[in-house]
């Protein structure tokens, strides 16, 4: 049985066939001769290939960091989540503790001194 039978098949080859067609046929312009003056630095953005276009990527990047990790501690700082460390629950969970009698004061700061 062919892969590409049936009707979904059919019509996913025929437009893969006419993306292809369209990517790999050149444009009038790529067609076009270029005369000896045109070289790279007579390029429109030739800049971008040198250090500024690094730079701007860099910068890029950065941006895109601090955007994305203001939306996380936005959405944190809206929940209320992640704003408590395990220690403090160790704590609580001490006192607890010392609280029904399970330990006596010297093992409540001994442990306590641990936990700092």
């Amino acid at each position: 049985m062919n892969h590409w039978s049936g009707s979904t098949g059919s019509s996913t080859a025929r437009s893969f066939t006419a993306l292809l067609a369209l990517a790999t046929t050149p444009l009038p312009a790529w067609g076009q001769e270029r005369g000896v003056e045109w070289g790279w630095g007579m390029h429109p953005m030739s800049w971008m290939w040198g250090a500024w276009g690094l730079g701007m990527m860099l910068l890029m990047l950065v941006f895109w960091a601090v955007v994305i990790t203001g939306v996380v501690l936005a959405i944190r700082a809206v929940t209320g989540h992640g704003w408590r460390t395990g220690s403090d629950r160790t704590l609580d969970i001490l006192r607890e503790r010392y609280a029904r009698g399970e330990i006596n004061k010297e093992e409540f700061d001994a442990k306590r001194r641990d936990l700092r």
